[in-house]
């Protein structure tokens, strides 16, 4: 494993990190993925409150195994469902809990998005909240992650003395949200940045173009997809941390062989990266994690899904596309959970961490999987199967 330095605090990071927000239903298999992660030498774990049973398992397999003080926690306040300063001490001794901890090493403001967001947190005190759980010991470096536009990133970055922060950022557009302007504006005030997202959700891995991992794999047939991702990021020295959502132990020894053999890229190797971005570009043209935050729907659409499906509909083939639609939306049931359900409530845009335009997305998705042959033929069908 190799290490990158905090400077504010002097922690050595490893330069891959856990993000435990996808982890398996599978306790045994998480419990070995993470204990092959510590062996491995990766020592940042990444989860939140919000993320399900992640807090708690995390804590558990930690303590079970005594492994607490060999890796640094970060996790993260819930601003979104935070209603006043009351609930700072709620979800912190909450989270100390689960984490079967005394302390986080890393806490952040949970997915700030913009400066107003920030000051309504400023008039309820969070700064002084802060300063007294850093003086108790309790948080030992604070910092927040972000979820919007470059000038908000900027403003954010200068409202506060932070630690460290954290943005989605990745070869697919590195001038999304906090972008490069942003990583170079934090790193210049040295603090570490975290990385999120750094394979779009697995599109820049599993999901990524045959055509477009024919040329990585041409360019050098022992990386996988996911190491050439990974590999563009810590070729920046700005990155403190990379997180990789790994849910099973093989996806964590090929990350780990990736971190331990990452080297600078050669100026062919970065221009494999844009005729990659091309092909990937025309393929997806829904942006969608698959992070979930914009569940549970209203009307029971399965949101990520019907932007998967679509999605595969043209970066694979529209069949591929149909049937992993099919199943998304339980075309055939009772109770379809089709696209065409939208009310255009916004529900799902308000918490969409990407910003996506869900409703009009939504729309797409109807007329490209569901144009009238199709509702015909899933109308016979649900008639005949009764």
């Amino acid at each position: 494993m190799q290490y990158r330095e905090d400077k504010v605090s002097g922690n050595k990071l490893s330069i891959l990190g856990l993000g435990c927000m996808r982890f398996s239903r599978n306790m045994a298999e998480t419990e070995r993925m993470i204990l092959a992660a510590i062996d491995g030498g990766v020592n940042y774990f990444d989860t939140a409150y919000i993320y399900p049973n992640s807090e708690e398992t995390l804590g558990t397999i930690l303590g079970k195994h005594k492994k607490r003080t060999s890796v640094f926690i970060a996790t993260k306040l819930p601003l979104i469902v935070c209603k006043g300063p009351d609930d700072f001490d709620k979800f912190f001794n909450k989270e100390l809990e689960r984490l079967q901890t005394d302390y986080i090493d890393y806490y952040l403001m949970h997915m700030i998005t913009d400066s107003a967001q920030w000051e309504q947190f400023r008039e309820w005190g969070i700064e002084q909240w802060i300063a007294e759980k850093k003086r108790a010991g309790k948080i030992r470096q604070a910092g927040f992650s972000f979820h919007g536009s470059s000038v908000e990133f900027l403003k954010i970055l200068n409202a506060y003395p932070w630690d460290f922060c954290q943005i989605q950022y990745n070869y697919s557009n590195e001038n999304y949200q906090a972008g490069k302007e942003g990583l170079k504006a934090a790193a210049a005030k040295g603090i570490p940045v975290m990385i999120m997202e750094p394979l779009l959700g697995g599109k820049l891995a599993a999901g990524l173009p045959k055509e477009a991992a024919a040329l990585f794999s041409k360019t050098d047939p022992t990386l996988s997809p996911a190491a050439w991702g990974f590999r563009w990021l810590w070729n920046q020295s700005e990155v403190s941390c990379v997180l990789s959502g790994m849910n099973t132990t093989a996806q964590m020894e090929d990350n780990l062989r990736s971190a331990e053999n990452a080297r600078p890229l050669t100026d062919a190797e970065l221009a494999v990266y844009t005729e990659v971005i091309g092909l990937f570009n025309r393929a997806y043209k829904i942006h969608c994690t698959g992070c979930n935050y914009c569940m549970p729907c209203p009307k029971g659409i399965n949101i990520p899904g019907c932007f998967a499906a679509y999605n595969a509909s043209f970066a694979q083939n529209f069949t591929i596309g149909m049937q992993q639609f099919l199943t998304s939306t339980a075309a055939v049931s009772k109770k379809p959970h089709s696209p065409r359900l939208c009310v255009e409530c916004g529900k799902c845009e308000s918490h969409c961490p990407q910003h996506l335009p869900i409703r009009k997305a939504l729309k797409q998705v109807a007329r490209r999987m569901e144009p009238l042959p199709v509702r015909l033929g899933l109308s016979i069908a649900r008639q005949f199967l009764g």
